[in-house]
């Protein structure tokens, strides 16, 4: 035996020590790893590269509202209205969307104050089943303007989609319609609606209440479209312009209206709602 595995072998070791699974997060963006309290403290924000990563319903209300604001309750629709089925009955993805999310939708809707001012604020999450609508994501939102004509106030919508739910089929394209007549009561009201876009937004949701607006913003980055580029490439049959369907390239040619950074979006809205609600009606 050497003398090196001697010295090796008389030293007292050190068990490994546990460090948590989520002590790190991959910036999408960049690809560094940051830490995640730095991330969250950062309001899930990139503090290298500046890349926008997608939250769920609870870290934008506690974002943008102030405390003591209220979830408003959820909706009741039938499940799996067609009995629908591809690799597994679509009952079966609804329960393991919910027992992995919070919430048991993809639109979750609160009531409650940004400094001082009322609103009814929703919020789409990307992470159930790809933000998609559905019957309960159109009932959701009926509701949240439905409680916004009731308060006298504005409607905040902070989309995330994919698009229309497939599993149900003409139902999910009806919510289109749906949606955009509760837009109208609350514009003859004289209440304002004002969309967040956020990352990804595209599909049926783009194509009704998510540029219904008085009022687009959008965060950094976030890609806004009806159909994939893929799909518009081939059709076209042209090169896209660089940044195709991004916040930025839809800012420059007039479809939204300002790119917001999520530290500033709260103060934003702020002043919009503000600025937009009638003080009769208040």
């Amino acid at each position: 035996m050497s003398w090196i595995t001697k010295v090796r072998n008389s030293l007292a070791t050190l068990g490994k020590r546990d460090t948590p699974d989520n002590l790190w997060t991959k910036c999408p963006g960049c690809q560094e790893m940051v830490f995640t309290r730095a991330w969250e403290d950062n309001l899930s924000v990139c503090p290298r590269c500046g890349h926008h990563g997608r939250i769920g319903a609870d870290a934008r209300f506690n974002q943008l509202l102030d405390p003591g604001f209220a979830v408003l309750p959820g909706v009741s629709v039938p499940e799996n209205p067609l009995n629908f089925r591809d690799s597994k009955k679509y009952s079966d993805r609804l329960k393991a969307a919910r027992t992995a999310n919070r919430h048991p939708e993809a639109l979750t809707a609160a009531e409650g104050t940004i400094a001082g001012q009322p609103l009814v604020l929703g919020v789409q999450d990307f992470a159930f089943m790809g933000g998609s609508m559905g019957m309960a994501v159109g009932e959701a939102f009926v509701q949240a303007a439905e409680r916004a004509l009731e308060r006298g106030c504005g409607l905040v919508m902070c989309t995330a989609a994919g698009g229309a739910r497939m599993q149900e089929g003409i139902l999910s394209l009806m919510q289109m319609p749906k949606t955009t007549v509760a837009l109208r009561r609350l514009a003859r009201a004289g209440l304002p609606y004002i969309v967040v876009l956020t990352d990804p937004t595209t599909g049926g949701v783009t194509a009704s209440y998510a540029m219904l607006g008085d009022v687009h913003l959008a965060e950094p980055g976030a890609l806004i479209g009806f159909a994939g580029q893929r799909v518009i490439r081939d059709t076209i049959r042209e090169k896209l312009p660089e940044g195709f369907q991004r916040a930025e390239y839809l800012s420059e040619h007039g479809m939204v209206d300002q790119v917001v950074s999520r530290h500033e979006l709260r103060a934003t809205l702020a002043r919009l709602l503000d600025y937009l609600t009638r003080k009769d009606v208040a």
